[in-house]
Parts: C-alpha cells; structure tokens; sequence
C-alpha cells in the first residue's frame, strides 16, 4: 500500500511538469531578449540577440517609442547588445521593437510600458512595511504549531504501530 502513494505522488510529479513544458516551449518562441519587460518613462531598455549568427557584430533596432538604436556584439560572442531610453511622458502602451541585422534577418517582440516609475514598497496587505517584525513572530509561532502538530502526529503513528 505505501508504494501505491508513492508511486501516485510520483505520477502526479511527473504529470505536472510535462504540463509545463508547453509553455515553457512558448515562452523561448521570441529570439529577443528585452530586459525592463516593464519598462517605465526615463528607464534604459536592454536588446539582445543571438538570432544573428557568430560572425556578425552589427545590428539595427528600432523601438516604436524610442526610435533607431544600435545593437553590437556583448560580452559574449555572437550575442548582439542594444540599449535606449524610453522618453520621459511617454504612457502606458505596449512598444514593439524590431532589430535588423545581415543577412536578412528581422526579429521583432513587444513589452510592456507603465505610466509612472514605482515608489516605495510594494504593498502586499500588511499595512506599512516598516512594521514586519509581529508578522514574521506570527509566521515564526505557526511554523513551529505546524511541526509540533507533526511531531505529535507522527509519534502517535509509531506508537499505534508497536500496540
């Protein structure tokens, strides 16, 4: 009977990472790596490309809001790197960039833009985040109510088995 549940907890292990290789497939379909995917008026946007071949060092890009950059071989080789700025009022949109580079190759994603830089801490329902120290002695106490509540379960467990 124990190797029933072992062998569904496996199952259900192995099923539920075949489930994410679909989408982890989708996710490698874009040959651009655009870094600050939430991009913010006045923030620096990252382009980089593999796409182009070994052998070239040069590329043009273009971003529907920012407008021409170039792109130049990275730190590693084959790799071609690109930076521009998203110009200050610029709102909430998407903007698609487009890199060109021989021998006719074109690559074009999209990424999201916000309307404002964030500030301050993120607000996850707690209240103000100066304050963490009774939430974290909260989730200390029930970290340690769950483990008593093991420990007792478990050696209930054992001592049903030696009666």
């Amino acid at each position: 009977m124990g190797y029933t549940h072992v062998g569904v907890g496996i199952g259900l292990l192995v099923g539920g990472l075949a489930l994410q290789i679909p989408a982890a497939a989708a996710a490698g379909d874009s040959s651009l790596d655009i870094r600050a995917r939430a991009g913010s008026p006045g923030s620096t946007v990252t382009v980089s490309t593999a796409a182009c071949g070994e052998s070239v060092t040069y590329g043009k890009g273009e971003s529907e809001v920012a407008g021409a950059f170039h792109l130049f071989e990275g730190e590693r080789k084959g790799v071609l790197t690109g930076h521009f700025t998203v110009p200050a009022g610029t709102e909430a949109t998407t903007d698609t960039v487009t890199v060109k580079c021989p021998p006719r190759v074109k690559l074009t994603d999209s990424y999201s833009l916000t309307a404002r830089q964030p500030n301050g801490a993120v607000e996850a329902g707690f209240g103000d985040t100066d304050s963490t120290a009774p939430h974290l002695a909260v989730g200390g106490v029930l970290i340690a109510a769950g483990a008593a509540g093991w420990l007792v379960r478990v050696r209930n467990r054992s001592h049903a088995q030696r009666t």
